[in-house]
């Protein structure tokens, strides 16, 4: 009976294996065949295409081609610093500019608000109009629950550009008194098993939370491709225009693909921070910060503590 358990345990641990590199070493013809193929996915003209593009977005398939490319750059990263550090700059660049042109939806925010407050109260209008020519022209209730997407803009957006910057707030239990290298090692260890695992997770889920409101018949992430291309015959594209008021805001659909937008931003942090803090470690303190373009603060720009009122 033992024998026979133990058997069994190998059986399972060798298929696993099996099923792991088959799938790995499969991502390179997947990758190669969406590329050379693009129309197959990318052609919305066709009802199969989309189809095919919601089954690969949250698929095994892409699984496993993100995370070969993350092996083979993170390979060539060891062994030539100076590419990986090239990466970094490029992933960090792209968060900071992101995230400092979503900021201003801040700005618009305001704005949009400090207008709505006056034409409710000043000129008791029951609707607002926006733009030349052709304006466009909603219920004061529109507007303001449209100021709820420039908060999702900036929350959305800016996580990857607040963690570049160092923003968050970390719960600090034993990382300040270790030793530098040490603490590099906690960076690689949370951004691979805790950042970059949750924001695929989220993704997964966030990813047919998003088609359901877009197409019918509403895609499922149980259905595979063969079931998704057959049902591709009768796919309608049915856009959630429903608001949660009779004149409120109606376009709840970009809130979903924000979510999308914000997992894959933050994924992408995780495996650049992950190299950072690897090349960190290998280069020593000398190299803490390096290449990091943080925002400045101006002379009269800081924040004014203990202010008196």
């Amino acid at each position: 009976m033992e024998e026979t358990a133990s058997g069994g345990a190998f059986g399972a641990i060798l298929d696993g294996l099996t099923w792991f590199f088959g799938n790995i070493a499969m991502s390179f013809w997947n990758l190669g065949y969406a590329v050379t193929h693009p129309s197959s996915w990318l052609n919305w003209t066709d009802n199969e295409a989309v189809m095919r593009f919601v089954y690969y977005g949250a698929s095994v398939e892409l699984l496993f081609v993100v995370l070969t490319a993350f092996l083979v750059l993170t390979a060539i990263g060891m062994w030539r610093h100076s590419f990986m550090w090239g990466l970094v700059r490029g992933l960090e660049g792209f968060h900071n500019t992101v995230g400092r042109i979503a900021a201003w939806a801040g700005l618009i925010m305001v704005l949009q608000q400090v207008i709505i407050i006056l034409v409710q109260r000043v000129f008791a209008r029951p609707d607002l109009s926006f733009g030349f020519g052709v304006p466009v022209t909603f219920d004061v209730s529109w507007w303001s629950e449209e100021l709820k997407l420039y908060n999702a803009i900036v929350v959305a957006l800016c996580l990857a550009y607040t963690f570049v910057q160092g923003g968050h707030v970390r719960v600090d239990l034993v990382y300040a008194p270790v030793s530098y290298r040490t603490k590099k090692i906690i960076d690689m260890f949370g951004s691979l098993f805790f950042m970059m695992p949750m924001a695929a997770l989220v993704w997964l889920y966030s990813w047919y939370f998003l088609w359901r409101h877009l197409i019918v018949p509403k895609p499922s992430a149980s259905e595979g491709l063969e079931r998704l291309v057959m049902k591709a015959r009768a796919l309608k594209w049915n856009v959630e225009t429903i608001g949660f008021s009779p004149n409120g805001f109606s376009a709840y659909f970009l809130f979903k693909i924000l979510i999308v937008l914000m997992c894959g931003f933050i994924f992408l942090q995780g495996v650049c921070f992950f190299w950072r803090s690897y090349l960190e470690w290998r280069e020593g303190p000398e190299s803490e910060g390096k290449y990091h373009d943080h925002d400045k603060v101006e002379a009269g720009e800081e924040a004014y503590d203990h202010a008196e009122f």
